[in-house]
């Protein structure tokens, strides 16, 4: 089936005896045991599975082209169990624009129990000189934030592949409508289904989709089992429904995407734009190449540095400045003082997350927001 109606249709529970078309919410924390101690329903305690989340893993498994997906309470959450499942020591090569959560993870809760380098993943021999006897990962996020670099997903599989690695592609500011790594050479697909996949900014939530059930899985899941930071039956619900209508809501943050890159892109008060549907961005051949479409997330530098920046993001009227994204409405921040002194973000550069408005009233929004 095709990603419109697998997305409808994929966690649909059917109960006989209701008959219910809206798949129900399952409360329940604990299940029946028949007498010979089985567990005829197929779930035992909720920290382990439940009926909303095996829908809603059984639906992104099938939208990323996976084996199998694990859900979690958040997409933080859903990373840091894949370092969890990681032996002492291991070594991953991670991008050097990367979100910030995550390299947040790296350098204070893994420091000296994980090693790690930051590297620019576009250059792909960089990669290559990269590895380490001990490096196990190599993890990739394209397209990056907040910088929307886009890394070569089947250059960087083939490498790793080659030293017997596994490629890891958080693929949150695209979803699995416009991009599939594992179709791409990757081993694990990673989203934080607070953006895009639930869409309404009410929802935290993580998956991990696998290419592949083997040992390394089977540790993940453990910890997700095991640890038990999973997401409620409810957040399930909501992101089962958000993703019946996620085809048609990137549609929209797309079209809305490149016309907002547009105009920013001649701007007279804008210094540079990020966004990989631009012709003029470094990486628009590989992405027009990996990626169906470019998404609804960019980034920009506004001139005057970052006085002029933060006077621009405190007039706008209709984008909500506020982090997060991937929902209804356009999102705007600055984002070097969310990521605090030690990031490398631009001082002036502002991240937009395109929502769902007229794009009419969005662009008359920066433009006021834009006149000196």
């Amino acid at each position: 089936m095709k990603p419109e109606t697998l997305a409808i249709h994929a966690s649909n529970l059917v109960n006989a005896a209701t008959g219910d078309v809206t798949p129900p919410i399952s409360l329940s924390t604990t299940f029946y045991r028949n007498e010979n101690g089985n567990y005829p329903g197929g779930h035992m305690y909720s920290r382990v599975s439940n009926p909303n989340r095996s829908a809603l893993e059984n639906t992104l498994a099938k939208l990323e082209f996976g084996a199998e997906a694990a859900a979690f309470s958040s997409g933080n959450t859903a990373g840091m169990a894949l370092f969890q499942a990681l032996k002492p020591n291991s070594h991953i090569i991670a991008p050097d624009d990367m979100y910030w959560g995550f390299k947040k993870q790296l350098l204070t809760i893994f420091k000296g129990i994980l090693e790690f380098d930051f590297v620019d993943q576009t250059d792909l021999n960089l990669v290559q000189e990269s590895i380490k006897p001990n490096t196990k990962v190599i993890w990739i996020e394209t397209p990056s934030n907040p910088l929307l670099k886009v890394t070569d997903i089947a250059g960087i599989a083939a490498i790793a592949k080659k030293a017997g690695l596994t490629t890891v592609c958080d693929s949150t500011f695209a979803s699995p409508v416009l991009q599939n790594p594992i179709l791409l050479g990757a081993d694990i697909v990673m989203h934080s289904s607070t953006k895009y996949l639930g869409g309404h900014s009410d929802v935290l939530g993580g998956i991990l989709v696998t290419a592949k059930i083997d040992e390394f899985w089977s540790d993940i899941r453990n910890v997700q089992q095991t640890g038990g930071a999973v997401p409620s039956p409810f957040d399930c619900y909501l992101l089962c429904r958000s993703l019946k209508t996620l085809v048609y809501r990137m549609k929209g943050h797309c079209e809305n995407g490149k016309k907002i890159a547009g105009y920013l892109n001649n701007h007279p008060n804008v210094e540079a734009v990020f966004y990989p549907g631009l012709e003029t961005h470094p990486q628009h051949n590989i992405a027009a190449k990996q990626m169906k479409d470019f998404g609804g997330m960019l980034s920009f530098l506004v001139k005057g540095g970052e006085k002029a920046a933060n006077k621009m993001i405190n007039k706008v009227k209709l984008f909500a400045q506020a982090t997060s994204l991937g929902g209804v409405e356009s999102l705007i921040e600055h984002r070097y003082s969310i990521e605090g002194p030690d990031s490398k973000t631009p001082k002036n550069l502002i991240r937009v997350s395109v929502g769902l408005e007229h794009i009419d009233d969005l662009i008359a929004d920066l433009e006021q927001a834009l006149t000196v």
